[in-house]
């Protein structure tokens, strides 16, 4: 079926992206080294150009040995660009199970380096050979992941740029304990703001490292869900492993809770089919595909080099459900957001009272990423290392000069406790600082309250009984 969209938009976006391809390769990003732990894995953020009808590519007897031989090709110029995640398989005590991600996994030991990780790992998951079909186009910023609001370091992920060379590369071979399915998602609409959701994620698997019984249902009780900002994932081709066990729709969980309105909408939809106990047990609709956390943040970097640079705006800071939590929360981030909103937009770090002296942004990034129609862009001579806080993309290494959004938006204080106690992960976002102290006013407030109340009823009691 032919496409409507706009060839220019199309053209345009395909050049940004050979822009910012090209940038990757001449200055990649420098390995992040942590004393903390000495795990690392590798992911691979893995590029296709999808053709047009129009504009179908021709035999080609040699393969293009460089992106700029590459993106000469016409069908290159009008094809529309796609990126490649995977299901991760369900599987018991998995810390991302059936989650959104990139191909990848652990480093092992006979790994050369990380890159090497990436590359075996893909073959090993999805049966695509990188080394034979794409083109290595750099990394994006490594980053510490951590559990246990940061305090827990788990490991430092690596994520790697590819880059594939032809159109008809062979069929995708899923492991079957590992991938449960394959999607090959637009650019595009990972640009659109009306793909952008929210996920809500079970407490206690972000306070007690998932834990089971009476621990885990207080935690619920007290504090709800958690919810985080998603990208509702749209693909062009999927692929399922007809192999891969049959697993709980985990995702159902987190994108939405069941509502009073929603079980009353199923039973009035059952008596108008005039099967009020359901006995036709009508199939379960299918759920979305929900890109959010970890391979979210990894997203979020390579999205914020790709005009128009708006990963502000299409981006939800995280939050607790429960109303009294979120408004204690949003009292006390109120004026961290709006600081943050305006460095993100001027492109600098503005003071603060009780901030130290910080370099300026480096906004140079922006100008140069967004120049659309030129191949190669000046390359400035360092790079910062990031980390994540929770997949978030939040933390920042020593050089501050430049940063992902995300990052910006998170980045705060740290105290000197936390610098002397975990040097590691203490320069990193703040934001979750706030929600911590906000979340612990909350439950204070909720006992106060509950005080109160217990001593107008035993005072309405004694008067009573009098």
């Amino acid at each position: 079926m032919a496409s409507n969209r706009d060839p220019p938009e199309n053209e345009t976006l395909v050049s940004h992206l050979h822009t910012v391809l090209s940038t990757l390769i001449a200055s990649p990003y420098p390995v992040l080294t942590t004393e903390t732990t000495k795990k690392r894995a590798s992911v691979a953020l893995i590029v296709r150009i999808n053709p047009s009808y129009s504009h179908w590519p021709e035999p080609s007897p040699a393969r293009p040995e460089n992106i700029e031989d590459f993106y000469k090709q016409d069908w290159v110029k009008h094809g529309d660009p796609e990126v490649l995640f995977i299901k991760r398989a369900s599987r018991k005590g998995d810390r991302w199970t059936s989650h959104i991600a990139f191909p990848g996994g652990r480093r092992d030991p006979e790994d050369e380096d990380d890159k090497a990780a990436a590359l075996r790992e893909t073959w090993e998951e999805v049966g695509l050979d990188l080394k034979s079909y794409a083109i290595d186009c750099g990394n994006l910023p490594q980053r510490l992941v951590t559990t246990h609001w940061g305090k827990t370091p788990l490991m430092v992920l690596c994520p790697y740029v590819f880059l594939l060379t032809e159109h008809n590369t062979p069929p995708l071979k899923l492991q079957p304990t590992e991938v449960a399915s394959t999607h090959w998602v637009p650019l595009r609409s990972l640009l659109m703001p009306s793909q952008r959701t929210v996920v809500f994620e079970d407490v206690s698997s972000r306070l007690a490292n998932q834990e089971t019984g009476v621990k885990k249902w207080m935690l619920s009780l007290v504090l709800g869900k958690m919810m985080f900002a998603a990208i509702h994932l749209a693909p062009t081709e999927s692929l399922h492993s007809f192999e891969t066990p049959a697993a709980p729709l985990l995702q159902s969980n987190r994108y939405s809770p069941p509502t009073t309105s929603s079980y009353i909408e199923g039973f009035v939809t059952r008596l108008m089919r005039f099967d009020p106990v359901n006995q036709t047990h009508t199939p379960a609709p299918e759920h979305p595909l929900l890109l959010w956390g970890l391979t979210l943040g990894v997203v979020a970097d390579f999205l914020d080099l790709l005009p128009p640079h708006n990963a502000l705006t299409l981006w939800t800071y995280p939050t607790f459900t429960p109303i009294d939590v979120r408004a204690v929360i949003w009292l006390l981030t109120y004026r961290f957001k709006h600081r943050k909103r305006a460095e993100l937009q001027a492109g600098t770090a503005l003071p603060s009272p009780t901030d130290s002296p910080r370099p300026a942004r480096d906004d140079a990034r922006r100008r140069s990423f967004g120049a659309a129609t030129e191949s190669t862009v000046p390359v400035s001579a360092e790079r910062p290392d990031e980390t994540g806080f929770h997949g978030l993309g939040t933390g920042l290494g020593e050089n501050k000069g430049k940063k992902a959004a995300v990052a910006t938006l998170l980045e705060g204080l740290v105290s000197p406790v936390a610098e002397l106690m975990l040097p590691e992960v203490a320069d990193r976002g703040r934001y979750y600082d706030i929600v911590r102290k906000a979340v612990a006013l909350a439950l204070v407030g909720r006992a106060g309250i509950s005080a109160l109340v217990v001593l107008w009823a035993w005072r309405k009691w004694k008067r009573g009984g009098r």
